[in-house]
């Protein structure tokens, strides 16, 4: 029994570890993209635009990304709860290995013409199919092998991927910034993250071919497995999609407008150096990524919808003393600003794991969790540095950029409120 138990913890920790390097990789793939938008893609693939349109265009292309993740959630969510969870994480890495490859491969606008944002559109999407799906595999993953009391906690090696993949992003952009000169960033230094991926990917497809396949999903006979698991999740839990997806848009909105539109504004609007803007980036990411692992083992003691009502409360009160300290210009008020607005994203997320799986039954809970998860991020998150530079354009005022804050946070909060603390399904009990 010892030894069976020594095995259950070492495959335990296989998997958390294959969770988080594996998002980590994900969504340092998808954070290079949005930070080159926000340092250079304007330029390069929209010169022919005026330097504030060419921004626009940029951030469009980020958001257009987000429109292919229902359908990633969807056809992953498919295959995950037919097939096995394992052989979608590994496919949907490789994807987004080969689309964010690509990028750094990919001509400009001086070289090709308008193809170049076409192309550059086109990998965006397969961007956005592969982390339709990679979301919800991770954390199934992490979810299904862990013991119930400890759901929370070991959901969050899901969720820190999501910081940690931001961190390692503004790192390398940081140490290209104080290597290269703008002009030789611009020419080509930009590609050197892409293309970086080659190696990520390799390291974390090895790490995720040696992990089992989820307990959960193993333990379900074939005939008990859903024959059309998002047809019967979209019918016998349609409360629960909704209410899932309707909390996440705060989250996703306004943890795009730290990590891609505070980065353009700090350069374009405030003045401020490349350099200090990705440093803030990465403080308020590490604050982000302690938050999430915190309130995740803090969701394990008192509940989901507790820790969610917090975080949700502070996203709603922040936004307008978040621009107010930005627009000090002072890097130490900028430091403050971020490390408070990421407390409320690390509690909106980081028990998000445990809670979408506890929504959904076994048969369909890859579909149910990854649709939901995506339907969010793309009503939230899919164009908010958009949506954030137009008004902020159009006003010329950051405070219209926190009431807009402000206002998707409360539609959240509306969301949690409405929340039921799941019980256990009976074939976890």
């Amino acid at each position: 029994m010892t030894q069976q138990v020594r095995r259950d913890s070492a495959q335990l920790r296989r998997v958390a570890v294959a969770s988080a390097i594996g998002t980590t990789i994900e969504w340092y793939d998808y954070f290079i993209y949005s930070t080159a938008a926000a340092l250079v893609f304007g330029k390069l693939f929209f010169s022919t635009l005026s330097p504030a349109s060419g921004t626009l265009a940029a951030f469009a292309t980020l958001g257009v990304g987000f429109l292919a993740r229902p359908v990633g959630g969807i056809v992953w969510g498919h295959f995950g709860d037919r097939l096995g969870r394992k052989a979608m994480l590994v496919l949907s890495l490789l994807l987004m290995g080969i689309a964010t490859v690509g990028v750094g491969l990919l001509p400009t606008y001086g070289t090709i013409g308008v193809l170049a944002p076409v192309l550059l559109l086109v990998l965006r999407l397969l961007q956005g199919l592969s982390a339709g799906g990679e979301w919800g595999g991770a954390a199934l993953m992490a979810v299904e092998h862990a013991p119930e009391r400890h759901r929370g906690r070991y959901g969050s090696f899901s969720q820190i991927g999501v910081p940690a993949g931001l961190i390692l992003a503004q790192l390398v952009f940081f140490v290209l910034n104080s290597a290269l000169s703008d002009e030789q960033f611009r020419d080509g230094g930009w590609r050197l993250p892409f293309l970086l991926s080659i190696v990520l990917v390799a390291v974390g497809l090895v790490i995720r071919l040696r992990i089992a396949e989820s307990p959960v999903f193993a333990a379900l006979e074939a005939e008990a497995r859903s024959r059309r698991p998002m047809v019967e999740v979209l019918r016998e839990r349609p409360r629960e999609v909704l209410v899932a997806s309707v909390s996440f848009i705060a989250n996703t909105a306004i943890g795009y407008v730290f990590l891609a539109y505070l980065l353009s504004y700090g350069t374009s609007v405030l003045k401020l150096s490349n350099a200090t803007m990705l440093v803030v980036v990465i403080i308020g990411s590490v604050t982000w990524l302690a938050s999430i692992v915190a309130s995740a083992v803090w969701s394990d003691h008192v509940g989901r919808k507790p820790v969610y009502l917090w975080g949700s409360v502070l996203l709603v009160l922040w936004p307008v003393p978040f621009f107010l300290l930005v627009d000090t210009r002072q890097p130490v008020l900028l430091v403050v600003a971020v490390i408070v607005l990421n407390l409320g994203l690390g509690a909106t997320y980081g028990p998000q794991s445990a809670l979408y799986s506890e929504l959904f039954e076994p048969r369909y809970r890859y579909s149910g969790a990854s649709f939901s998860y995506a339907v969010g991020a793309v009503l939230g998150g899919g164009f908010a540095p958009l949506i954030a530079t137009a008004l902020r354009n159009s006003t010329g005022t950051s405070l219209s950029v926190s009431l807009y804050m402000v206002a998707v946070a409360l539609i959240s909060l509306g969301a949690v409120l409405a929340l039921r603390q799941p019980p256990r399904t009976a074939s976890e009990a």
